[in-house]
C-alpha cells in the first residue's frame, strides 16, 4: 500500500460487562494510556480516550489494512488481561461482548 492514503476516523464505544462501574480514577489513569499503547502497536493512533466508570470512548485513526473488528478484539482482550495481571483484586473486570463504532469526518474530529 505504498501509494495508499487513508484518514479513517472512528468513534468507538464499549462498556464494562453488565455496565459495572469498574473504571475508577485509579484504573482510568493507567488504562487509558495502556489502550493508546495497544492502538500504537496496531499502527493506529488514539486521538482521544475517555469515559465514565462503566464504558470507554475512543477516537481512533486506524490503518486501512486493519479491520475494525480485529482492532477491537486485540484491544479488549489485551486490556482485560492487563487489568487482571496488574490488579489481581479486580478479577471481576471484563468488557461487554460488543461495541459501537461510528465514522467521524475530519471536520468533526475535535
Amino acid at each position: 500500500m505504498a501509494h495508499t492514503y487513508a484518514n479513517l476516523l472512528t468513534h468507538v464505544i464499549f462498556g464494562t460487562k453488565d455496565r459495572s462501574e469498574f473504571i475508577d480514577v485509579q484504573l482510568a489513569s493507567a488504562l487509558h494510556p495502556y489502550l493508546g499503547g495497544i492502538i500504537r502497536e496496531l499502527n493506529g493512533t488514539a486521538l482521544a480516550i475517555n469515559g465514565p466508570t462503566d464504558h470507554i470512548h475512543l477516537l481512533l485513526a486506524l490503518p486501512p489494512n486493519l479491520a475494525l473488528s480485529e482492532a477491537m478484539r486485540v484491544l479488549k482482550t489485551n486490556s482485560s488481561r492487563w487489568v487482571h495481571e496488574q490488579w489481581p483484586r479486580r478479577r471481576a473486570f471484563a468488557w461487554q461482548t460488543g461495541y459501537g463504532a461510528f465514522s467521524v469526518s475530519q471536520s468533526n474530529a475535535d
